[in-house]
């Protein structure tokens, strides 16, 4: 029982102020002595890494488990974690029976406005 908590707070809880951030080394090494403009993607795994103020400017393909989504760090960035950018689900929408009646009225309304676009196009010339 002991050892579950301790993995759970673990993974779960805050990282330590004592410990710092935690920062992939391999990522600081990528991006040592190089400036933004330079660099293309660098493709990471590493999610879990926390944003520093050096990575601001570069482009971080962090991957999602199906494909790296490239991520431009801005300074708003800085204190989240890589992986906060890149979703790992893919949304589709709600269903059921209003949500189709919502999208017919819709693809109706848009014809009507082509038609009508199409008519004032046609009484101008």
């Amino acid at each position: 029982m002991p050892f579950i908590v301790l993995f759970l707070y673990k993974y779960f809880m805050a990282r330590s102020l004592k410990k710092g951030p935690y920062i992939d080394e391999n990522l600081l090494e990528k991006i040592e002595g190089k400036k933004p403009i330079e660099t293309g993607v660098i493709k990471t795994w590493a999610r879990r890494s926390q944003i520093s103020p050096e990575m601001v400017g570069f482009i971080f393909g962090v991957y999602n488990g199906k494909q790296h989504i490239e991520v431009l760090v801005t300074e708003d960035m800085v204190g989240h974690r890589l992986g906060e950018f890149s979703p790992t689900r893919k949304f589709t929408r709600h269903g059921g029976k209003m949500q189709k009646e919502i999208d017919a009225a819709a693809k109706e309304s848009e014809m009507a406005a082509a038609k009508a676009a199409k008519a004032s196009s046609d009484a101008k010339k």
